[in-house]
């Protein structure tokens, strides 16, 4: 029986280990997508109790309260930092293979020097110690703690950039923090929240939102704006993925249409949607930025839940849309005019792992290396299973060698020891093929630098603009 979380925790192989103590565990992160708050990386946030910093907008903590029958009080309400906690420990050695037990043992381990079990009997103990350190342990120690070296953060097209601005200019701390461009909600012109946010953005550019070709002018002004602020790439998030060409002609009329009042047809929609990204996506390869597309969520499912807690609180789910001709047409489509800037392509449901695997090298150039990628296992997937489906999907269908690895897609600063089970899971997966005779064991070497190109290597190089740029 293997000691619980021990030295070679994950790692099933000798050449596993070798892979993860000689290579993998010395690489810092070079984290291209999360969620973090730029304003508190800014402020070097101290939080108050383990509470805040551990539960707080974590729904996925949220989601195993909530069904271990825990009162939404303790969960996003207004119960006290300790109770919140001693609810939350109760549900921790029920958690019998969920992730999570695992990440928050982790997150003591690395953090908080804590090797105790989380429980109820140890609740207080561990509360009270966390509470000690987290008087020095502050959002920047946490992100300098981890070994990082740059963040991608998640911004609205009308956000003003102030903190990152401001990191910018602290020389007192060495990681860089970049804007990424979050469009949605200028794309998703079927949702009643269109309208208001064309409002928003035309405060933000100075001039009324009341055309296309005004809302094409506040887009390239704002990726103008992120770019000169040191913006690197921007992230859609598709929920459904759809495409039908169009005329700019006929996507002005539909947009006059919606401004109008008037009800969309699923084309209209279609053909606006992928106007839209085209014209995103022309910009970012003009800027030398990355694309990320993350497509497949269900968002929401829970209407009364939404209407009393708001959305990203755990109400999301896997969907189940096809995709694959919207997605290629999309791709097609600047592909066409040479000006397809470099994708990350992520899928929440595994089902479509293949699909994207294969889709992503029907777009590579020959110019730059792993141009298109298959993004690593998102959300419901950041889990073994989840990053093994990943890993073998791409091995099987592409070249692995050229991957950017791991993101933490998380609010919370603690999350980066996901890197670290992320990179425990590759080792083991790439030292079963030595280990099993299907990749040479001369070759461990050339494996081992394998393997720190895709904790930190490929990132690297692949966030960096070319000259010119």
């Amino acid at each position: 029986m293997k000691e619980f979380m021990g030295h070679d925790f994950l790692l099933d192989n000798p050449v596993a280990e070798r892979l993860y103590h000689e290579h993998a565990e010395k690489m810092p992160i070079f984290d291209f997508h999360c969620h973090l708050s730029p304003r508190e990386i800014y402020e070097d946030k101290k939080y108050r109790s383990i509470s805040e910093a551990w539960l707080a907008g974590d729904h996925y903590k949220w989601r195993l309260m909530r069904e271990f029958g825990i009162d939404e009080k303790y969960v996003t309400g207004d119960a006290d930092d300790y109770d919140k906690f001693l609810a939350y420990a109760r549900v921790m050695p029920y958690a019998v293979g969920n992730p999570i037990y695992a990440w928050t043992h982790l997150e003591l381990r690395r953090f908080f020097g804590i090797h105790e079990l989380l429980s109820e009997k140890t609740a207080e103990k561990i509360y009270k110690e966390c509470g000690e350190k987290l008087k020095t342990l502050t959002a920047r120690k946490m992100i300098e703690m981890s070994n990082v070296r740059a963040v991608c953060t998640t911004d609205d097209p009308a956000d003003n950039l102030e903190y990152h601005k401001k990191i910018a200019a602290d020389k007192t701390f060495s990681v860089a923090v970049h804007p990424s461009f979050r469009p949605d909600k200028v794309l998703n012109i079927d949702l009643p929240t269109y309208l208001p946010y064309l409002e928003t953005l035309g405060n933000t550019v100075g001039y009324r939102l009341d055309s296309l070709a005004t809302i094409e002018g506040a887009l390239a002004e704002r990726i103008d704006f992120f770019d000169k602020a040191g913006c690197l790439c921007a992230d859609h998030g598709l929920e459904h993925p759809v495409y039908s060409p169009a005329t700019r002609e006929e996507v002005a009329k539909i947009v006059d249409k919606r401004l109008a009042g008037g009800e969309l047809t699923a084309d209209e929609i279609a053909k606006y949607k992928g106007y839209i990204n085209v014209f995103l996506g022309r910009h970012y390869a003009k800027r030398g930025w990355v694309q990320q597309y993350h497509i497949g969520a269900i968002r929401n499912n829970s209407e009364r839940n939404f209407r009393t807690l708001g959305p990203d609180t755990g109400f999301d789910a896997i969907g189940d849309d096809t995709f694959a001709p919207a997605l290629s047409a999309t791709l097609s489509a600047l592909d066409l005019t040479g000006e397809l800037p470099k994708t990350i392509l992520y899928c929440l449901n595994p089902r479509d792992n293949y699909l994207l695997a294969a889709m992503m090298n029907c777009f590579q150039d020959g110019k730059i290396r792993g141009k298109i990628q298959f993004g690593s296992g998102w959300w419901f997937n950041d889990q073994k299973e989840g990053m093994k489906h990943q890993l073998e999907a791409l091995m099987q269908t592409g070249l692995v060698s050229c991957f950017v690895g791991m993101l933490t897609d998380s609010r919370s600063f603690l999350s980066y020891t996901r890197h670290e089970y992320f990179r425990r899971i590759l080792c083991s997966e790439l030292g079963r093929l030595v280990e099993q005779g299907e990749y040479p064991a001369e070759n461990l070497p050339l494996l081992g630098s394998i393997v720190e190109d895709i904790c930190y290597n490929n990132a690297a190089a692949y966030f960096t603009k070319p000259q010119g740029k």
